[in-house]
């Protein structure tokens, strides 16, 4: 269930745009904030992803379903560039970075210099959310 709800969450932030071109004065805020929301909290119960980035979404979803501006709708991609930054920023300050935990699904036993690119492909990662967020 949490490989179909993250499937969701792809496909509705690849088609998010158009969906806030084509629906904006057809479609309330209130409810692209509920479809949104209701997939991040389905996504947060099924124990996928990061608690954080769900819990900002979800934060956000409230936001403007209680505003009901639509110039909020736009916010969304930045604010999920910015949080993506904030994971993998962190990752890099503690812990194992996002990139080697990845890397470690398939091959759990890393070279040393693996290691090493898997550190900066992670910070690849955060040069490309900063310059989106």
């Amino acid at each position: 269930m949490s490989r179909l709800i993250g499937a969701a969450l792809v496909l509705a932030g690849l088609l998010y745009p158009l969906a806030v071109h084509f629906g904006e004065g057809r479609i309330a805020p209130w409810q692209f904030a509920l479809l949104l929301g209701a997939l991040w909290l389905g996504r947060a119960l099924s124990g996928g992803g990061n608690r954080w980035l769900a819990a900002a979404a979800l934060l956000f979803c409230a936001v403007l379903a209680l505003a009901g501006n639509a110039q909020l709708l736009r916010w969304y991609p930045v604010l999920l560039s910015g949080a993506l930054l904030a994971v993998f920023g962190a990752s890099l300050l503690r812990g194992m970075p996002i990139a080697e935990r990845l890397a470690r699904l398939s091959e759990p036993e890393l070279p040393p210099r693996a290691v090493r690119y898997t550190r900066r492909v992670t910070w690849v990662w955060c040069l490309f959310f900063s310059s989106t967020a």
